[in-house]
Parts: C-alpha cells; structure tokens; sequence
C-alpha cells in the first residue's frame, strides 16, 4: 500500500503490526498515559469558546487505555489544560473519568486528575492561590481519583521566591486525603512556568523541590517531572526520599529512563499505547527473569519495541512543544478512536500539514496505525482538503 505524502512522495506503507494482548497492569512500573479530550466536530471549538466535547469518544478512548494495563492520568496538560479546556469542562471531566473508572474497579488505582488554579486566572496573593488549589484538589478527590497537583501560572507570577512555593504547597498537603502526585513542568511545556519552584536556575530549583518533599515526604506519592533532561531526572530520582516515586515526563528519553528505574506519566503514551503497553509486560519478564542471559534478551526486546517510537514523540513533541496535542489527536483520529479530526480551541490548526504528514510516516514505522486502510483513507481526506 503507498501514498502520496508531501514532502516524501510515493511512500510505500510498512508491514503492518499486530501487538500482543495485555491481561494485566504491569508489574515492575506504575504507568500513567496522559490522555487528550475528544472535542465534539459540531461543537464551537473556536478559539476561546467553551469546550465542546464529545463525551462519549472521551471515555471510549479511556477505556481503550485501561484495556492495555495502563492507569489514566486525566484534566493535565495532554487534555488541553490552560489551552482551550475550561474548568467547567474540566470538572465534568475529571467527574465522568472517575465515575468510569468506578465502574471497572477502584477509581484511585486507574485514574488521576490535574488539580490546578486554572480556574482563577486573576488569582493575585498566596492565599488566593491557596484556596484555588484546594478547591481543584476537593474536586478531584470528591470524584474519587487521585490527585496530581499541576504546576499554576498563576503562583509562577507572583511567588518571590523559594519559600511561597513551600507555603502554598505546605497547606495543601494538608487538603489532601492521600498522598499526592507533583507536577514539575518545564517551560518548553508552558513558558509561563519559567522559574517554577523559586528559581529560572534548574539546580537551585531542583534543591527548593527536594527540600519540599523531604518535608512531606508521607503526603507525596510521587513526582512527574517534565524537563526533558535525562542525567537530570536520575539525578532527582536517587535524591528522592524512599518510597517516592520518580514519574518520568520525558517524551524524549523514556525507554533508558523507564528501564533505568523510573515510573512513567507521559502524553506520548496516549499515542503509543499498544506498542508502550507490550514493552511493558516484556521489561516485567525481563525483571523476573532468573538467568542474565535471559534479562538482557528480554531488556533487547523492550529496546527493540520502543526505539521506534522515540522519532515519532519527537517529532509530535518538536518546537513549539506546547503544540503536542495536536499530534496526538491527529494519531487518534487516524486510528478511529474519534470521528473527526477535531480540538477544542481549534488546535487541530497548530502544526503544519508537512509536519502530520511525518507523524503519519514515523507512526507507521512504529507499527502504530491499527488499520492502514482507515489510516491512508484518512490522511487522503486530510490531504484532499488541503488541495493535494
């Protein structure tokens, strides 16, 4: 099978993969997948409406995540937080997610949600942000899903330093009703987080956060750090106190990271869910294995699975990185998981054809169009309105 792609001609399909089927979570990691909304097609999803979305393609889609061992990570970044996801569909979000979850076992082990102060963009003192926290937290605890306390623009802009972030965070720990997630994202994920934890230096940031969770270390389950720096995450991860947890947010390093001792909460897992899911069971064989020369076999084929999905997140998590969404709808979308090609805030608009038309190829190299046929017709559509 071949299609006209631009910027690659006549590009002839690779063989297509069947991945195993998964009967279980894995074992050796704790696996989040950042999973994106499905906007409603016939909904006003221009640029600063409220979110249309369409319910029921959301929740199949989670469905779809749990039905490969992986937990869901809901309401972050990946579902358009702070960019065209509003708090009311957010709340309606994280309450249809966890009601969802409920209905295939205990919500809190298959389904985070962000807690932020997305929702009081004018949020000016300490205690203003405070309050926004704690509301979030409430909610998402009321739903009966874990917590993942986001990082806020709104304390980004007027914390002074070190210590507002250890105020702030000090009293919501005392909201919460189990231990917490922290979110550590880097600015190339949202520049209005520059300097978040006190300081634009990453050292001394990285010492206000330890300091943090040292102090809190029976409140916090773990930490997702999304800098895109590998010697810097093992780093963290071996300074962290004993039972925290290092939850990799690297789009660009996490087969070596995840191997090396890492958990995981990653957007790019929403995109390569089959392929991350069966690498998986293969690093818990690998991990169980009583012989060296079976462990390092197994560890190859982990190795072999996820290489070639590393290209495809970095071209879906290229500059603008903030832009990923739209290449992980745009992935969903030709793999039936919704109907249309379609974000909330219109972002379906923010990466370039000639950029698609690469993540359709590296996809495909990946083994990760599930019907090449579906695929191909779809991206001919696309290509079609585009005037090729």
């Amino acid at each position: 099978m071949r299609i006209d792609l631009p910027g690659f001609g006549s590009y002839p399909l690779s063989e297509p993969t069947t991945w195993p089927a998964v009967d279980r979570p894995a074992t050796s990691r704790i696996v989040y997948a950042a999973a994106h909304v499905v906007a409603d097609p016939l909904g006003d999803n221009t640029p600063g409406a409220p979110a249309a979305v369409d319910w029921e393609a959301t929740l199949r889609f989670r469905r779809h995540l749990w039905s490969l061992g992986l937990r869901v990570a809901d309401a972050m970044d990946t579902a358009q937080r702070n960019m065209g996801l509003d708090w009311a569909a957010t709340r309606e979000l994280i309450r249809r997610s966890a009601a969802e979850a409920r209905s295939l076992g205990e919500p809190a082990t298959l389904v985070s949600c962000g807690a932020g102060t997305d929702h009081d963009p004018d949020a000016g003192t300490l205690d203003a942000v405070t309050a926004a926290y704690a509301e979030q937290i409430e909610t998402v605890q009321s739903a009966g899903a874990g917590v993942i306390v986001m990082a806020s623009r709104q304390l980004a802009r007027i914390a002074s330093g070190p210590r507002d972030y250890h105020q702030v965070y000090g009293k919501l720990f005392g909201v919460a009703e189990r231990p917490v997630i922290l979110h550590w994202l880097g600015e190339m994920f949202d520049p209005n987080l520059a300097g978040y934890w006190g300081s634009r230096d990453v050292a001394a940031a990285t010492e206000s956060f330890l300091e943090l969770i040292h102090a809190n270390a029976s409140m916090v389950d773990g930490v997702k750090v999304s800098l895109l720096d590998e010697e810097h995450e093992i780093g963290l991860r071996a300074a962290l106190p004993e039972g925290v947890k290092l939850y990799t947010g690297d789009d660009f390093n996490y087969p070596s990271l995840i191997k090396s001792g890492s958990h995981a909460l990653l957007g790019i897992f929403d995109a390569i869910a089959p392929a991350a899911a069966a690498a998986l069971q293969v690093l818990d064989a690998a991990e169980a294995s009583c012989t060296d020369e079976g462990r390092e076999r197994l560890l190859a084929q982990y190795d072999e699975i996820l290489a070639p999905t590393v290209p495809l997140s970095r071209k879906i998590f290229e500059t603008p990185t903030y832009h990923y969404k739209t290449g992980i709808v745009f992935l969903a979308w030709l793999n039936g998981h919704q109907d249309a090609f379609a974000m909330v805030n219109a972002a379906q608009s923010a990466r370039s054809l000639l950029h698609l038309s690469e993540v359709f190829r590296l996809a495909d190299q990946a083994g990760l169009l599930a019907d090449q046929e579906l695929a191909v017709r779809r991206m001919k559509a696309l290509l079609a309105v585009n005037g090729l």
